[in-house]
């Protein structure tokens, strides 16, 4: 009898742990001490299971200068390993990224070799250190790994993921990054035709005239009115190809556009990291200044 009833006690705890297991669409799945992440290249439509670490290596090197400063690196590390498991955790398809901007851009050894030429040795080492400094440390916001969106230089703030992404997420609010206004090519203007400008935006071109502009509380443009057609300031900034959505237009002989800052403006920028970084501050100030009441954690593997 008391073989009976540990039999049934075997096979219950079985389908306990069967059941408890974590799946793919779940959660990262962890192997010998290893997190994995699936990455679909964007050319090829190959897909590669590598180690996240790994994964993190060839994104802070497609993403971030590799002359920043080390505890940019670090930040950077961090922002996409919890960019990466973020991902992971909610993929619906047999890979969980891409290695584009659709995600975050991921680079190869040899992309890398290419890239630096000669300071290829240096400069892996450096982003490898700073990987390995900050091995499976990621952020989260009341138990969750964050969506940790980033990008290169700010108008001298960040933006509301709200109006730019049209999320909530409480950790992704405004912050100041008046650092970033220091930095070479903060400001920049670009020249259009006006053939140019009008074919890109489909309008007629014989009287071009720019009417209400609604901006963010950042100088971020919400709207704009152009020949009586309303455009939102993202997709002015795509149709056209601007830099930032902090824009002024200027219409002479040409249309002059100049923007301030460079990228959606949504959580860390790199710049302003790599400033703060200058000036002294660790990756977790870093860090706890563009992304709000977060946690920085150890995942357990």
């Amino acid at each position: 009898m008391q073989n009976k009833y540990l039999i049934i006690i075997i096979v219950v705890l079985s389908i306990i742990a069967i059941v408890s297991s974590p799946n793919k669409e779940e959660t990262a799945y962890f192997n010998d001490d290893l997190v994995n992440v699936t990455v679909k290249d964007v050319d090829s439509n190959e897909e590669t299971n590598l180690d996240l670490e790994e994964y993190v290596v060839g994104v802070v090197a497609g993403e971030m200068p590799a002359s920043f400063e080390i505890e940019a690196l670090k930040a950077q590390a961090i922002a996409a390993r919890s960019y990466a498991l973020s991902k992971i955790e909610t993929s619906t398809e047999s890979y969980d990224l891409v290695t584009d901007i659709t995600n975050q851009v991921y680079i190869t050894t040899e992309d890398m070799q290419e890239k630096w030429g000669e300071d290829y040795d240096f400069y892996y080492d450096k982003i490898k250190n700073a990987v390995s400094a900050t091995k499976n440390l990621v952020m989260e916001y009341e138990g969750d790994v964050i969506s940790a969106y980033y990008f290169a230089m700010s108008n001298g703030a960040t933006e509301d993921v709200s109006l730019v992404f049209g999320e909530s997420r409480d950790y992704l609010k405004s912050v100041d990054s008046s650092w970033d206004e220091s930095v070479k090519n903060f400001s920049v203007t670009t020249t259009f035709t006006k053939e140019e400008f009008c074919s890109k935006l489909s309008i007629d071109c014989s009287n071009i005239t720019i009417g209400a502009i609604d901006r963010s509380s950042t100088n971020r443009v919400n709207t704009i009115v152009i020949n009586d057609k309303e455009f939102k300031g993202t997709t002015l900034r795509t149709l056209l190809g601007l830099r930032s959505t902090d824009f002024t237009i200027d219409i002479a002989d040409d249309i002059k556009i100049t923007t301030k800052g460079y990228g959606h403006g949504v959580g860390m920028s790199q710049y302003g990291a790599n400033e703060m970084a200058k000036n002294g501050a660790s990756y977790e100030e870093i860090l706890n200044h563009y992304y709000k009441d977060i946690d920085i954690v150890e995942i357990n593997v």
